[in-house]
């Protein structure tokens, strides 16, 4: 097992110690100082980023959040990616409990702080960080509940993230598969960069504990089983799960089988590092006439198939800064001049597949200059869009089935978007 944390300490902005709590006893109240003083000395270093230290056999760890350092303190050869996650978790769990984490909200809820940061860590050994959870038997006025004499159930339960007894009227599945497309594309139409960043965003609102089974078109799984692959499947990479779901039983048989919490939670992220062809394709024609106004003729195809329609499209376009008077004329949408970005924003609430748009527009720039004029900012065009019921990727939900003791059938409801992510292609 990795080793423990010795000690957790909450510091305000110049390094005093609001909030310790001892674990280990192999630290002291001193070692927060050693911190901020290292933490000082790290300012202007090239890593100052860095959010593991090291000093006299001592490892700090820390996140920054607001006005608070939480920083935790062990002696131990530890494993530094898992406890700076749980330090991320404290964040969110005070967060959900005070609704704001800084200095004061620390100062108004000491009694609180201490009774979570117990359930959240013993012994230095992360334990329950669920703030849904939490809730159920450490209460603030925002939790006024009935007094129970017994313990809750998911702690007694293997599924910490799920509480027992729930009930609905409807139980239903919402599954959103949605994928992000990040794409640069240089001055002469060469991608330099492309991916696909996706995740299966789920709300579930079901009875009881129920054992959810989802099947994707995933090649390795698919090939497994025998079946034809061509066209059919795809390579997943990078995947991540939730804690819910069950990783041997995935990488027996690549089945994701879960018992989901309730409510809102991302059940798998993903990344494809593959050529992308961009969806929207802009080119964009400049004219200066002498040095009183600028011409832009651009023109916006769509590079998907005409069955599918591309939805609040914003197409970015970089003017002078120091142009005015915008004179613009669109075939489809509307355009609008952003003075505070520098741009013209193209609007088309609905872009077809396999079609293509133009804007022309003229600007005026000012008939004196400076002798030393400013060299002209290269910003490139920037585009925003969403496609509903479609992937780059090609994933597919195979099936979804949910099974609970009690036999309801459960309505699942399944939806594809691609949207785009940091999507770029320079002019020059």
């Amino acid at each position: 097992m990795a080793g423990a944390a010795s000690a957790l300490f909450l510091l305000d902005i110049k390094g005093r110690v609001l909030v310790w709590r001892d674990y280990r006893g192999d630290v002291t109240a001193a070692q927060a100082e050693r911190f901020f003083t290292k933490l000082i000395e790290k300012e202007g270093d090239s890593q100052s980023n860095d959010p593991v230290a090291y000093d006299n056999g001592v490892t700090y760890m820390f996140v920054q959040h607001s006005n608070i350092y939480l920083m935790i303190a062990s002696r131990q050869n530890c494993n530094a990616a898992s406890l700076l996650f749980f330090l991320h978790r404290v964040v969110d769990v005070f967060k959900h409990y005070f609704e704001e984490l800084e200095e004061e909200s620390l100062r108004d809820n000491f009694v609180v702080v201490y009774e979570l940061l117990d359930e959240m860590m013993d012994f230095g050994y992360p334990q329950y960080t669920e703030a849904r959870i939490l809730s159920e038997f450490i209460k603030t006025d925002a939790y006024r509940m009935e007094v129970t004499q017994r313990p809750p159930m998911a702690v007694t339960n293997a599924v910490s993230w799920r509480s027992e007894g729930l009930q609905f009227k409807k139980n239903e599945v919402f599954l959103d598969v949605v994928e992000s497309v990040n794409i640069l594309v240089n001055s002469n139409g060469q991608i330099v960069r492309s991916d696909v960043v996706g995740a299966l965003k789920m709300r579930t609102y079901l009875s009881g504990m129920p054992e959810c089974k989802l099947g994707l078109n995933d090649r390795v799984l698919l090939e497994a089983q025998g079946r034809a692959t061509k066209g059919k499947a795809i390579d997943l990479e990078d995947i991540k799960f939730h804690q819910c779901v069950r990783l041997a039983r995935f990488e027996n048989d690549r089945t994701i089988s879960f018992i989901p919490p309730d409510g809102s939670f991302d059940l798998m992220t993903y990344r494809l590092s593959t050529q992308v062809k961009p969806l929207i394709w802009v080119e964009a024609q400049i004219e200066r006439h002498s040095r009183s106004r600028v011409e832009m003729l651009v023109k916006a195809r769509s590079q998907f198939k005409e069955r599918s329609t591309a939805t609040n499209v914003e197409i970015e376009l970089p003017v002078p800064t120091d142009a005015s008077n915008p004179n613009v004329r669109t075939s489809l949408g509307s355009a609008a001049y952003a003075p505070e970005k520098d741009a013209l924003v193209w609007k088309i609430k609905s872009f077809p597949g396999n079609k293509e748009y133009m804007l022309r527009a003229e600007f005026h720039l000012p008939s004196i200059t400076a002798e030393e004029a400013t060299p002209e900012r290269k910003a490139p065009i920037r585009v925003k869009f969403e496609i509903p019921y479609f992937t780059v990727s090609g994933i597919q939900v195979r099936y979804l089935k949910i099974i609970e003791k009690s036999g309801y059938q459960a309505l699942p409801w399944v939806r594809y978007i691609t949207m785009a992510g940091e999507y770029e292609l320079r002019l020059m």
